[in-house]
């Protein structure tokens, strides 16, 4: 197992005005691991995946991605990491191809091995025959694919998803999650965000549950389970129980009155 680390947050703190989005939070993840990053709306997942990437300057702390001070060389981590947002801007004024091409020669790929790869995503995700329409025609699980594919092009060593599989047909679902675990075997890390605790359960070695910007909980299912007192429960009743938001009936029964 590589003891490696991919990232490391240490005393981390955001801040918007009076709003403490992200506090004091202390997270290392090992090269190698789909990590799951978890918790409410609000939660601070977001602002988080948005600093290790350099597009949110923490307020206090440091961060570390792959060995590089994240404030001092952004441009470098940018380089070594795939970011798929929650909500992908793409330049839909462009063709699909025409997209990849620019992200493409962002990453001074070689014109042989840019082509090839875009080929073979395209053909995976059945965008074959569609890249050359105009990305503000796609549908919204069409640019969900073309925003997973310009990760994936430059072949980076650690990939930050948020929501990765939000929008897609089952088919395509399945094939992300088993190239992730694909690229686990050759040392990528993954850290993705999502509201889907199956998949969370199903893809992740180790997971952390955020809430009001404090880590609740990490570990791997056994470790959680044993937190919450729930030693045979699954993700989602882990997750309720430790955001404390499990006694739903109530709130069912307030909705049928």
């Amino acid at each position: 197992m590589n003891n490696q680390l991919a990232v490391e947050l240490k005393n981390v703190t955001k801040h918007y005005n009076e709003i403490v989005a992200v506090n004091e939070l202390n997270l290392n993840i090992k090269q190698g691991r789909i990590f799951g990053l978890l918790g409410p709306n609000g939660s601070g997942k977001s602002t988080t995946l948005k600093m290790l990437m350099g597009l949110v300057q923490p307020t206090s702390g440091s961060v570390n991605v792959l060995g590089i001070d994240v404030q001092k060389n952004p441009i470098e981590v940018k380089r070594l990491v795939g970011y798929v947002p929650e909500s992908p801007n793409i330049y839909e004024f462009l063709t699909g191809i025409e997209y990849l091409d620019f992200i493409g020669d962002i990453y001074g790929m070689q014109a042989d091995e840019k082509k090839q790869r875009i080929t073979e995503y395209l053909k995976a995700l059945q965008l074959e025959g569609r890249e050359g329409d105009m990305i503000n025609s796609y549908s919204d699980g069409m640019k969900k694919k073309i925003s997973l594919i310009s990760a994936f092009l430059h072949k980076p060593k650690l990939l930050i998803l948020d929501e990765p599989l939000n929008a897609l047909d089952p088919r395509s679902a399945r094939i992300v999650k088993n190239f992730l675990a694909e690229l686990k075997m050759q040392g990528v890390t993954t850290i993705m965000s999502t509201h889907v605790l199956e998949i969370a359960q199903a893809l992740c070695d180790e997971i952390a549950i955020m809430y009001q910007g404090n880590l609740l909980a990490l570990g791997n299912m056994q470790e959680l389970q044993e937190k919450a007192s729930l030693p045979s429960s699954g993700l989602e009743d882990i997750f309720l129980k430790l955001t404390g938001t499990e006694d739903l009936k109530a709130v069912v029964e307030e909705l049928i009155k």
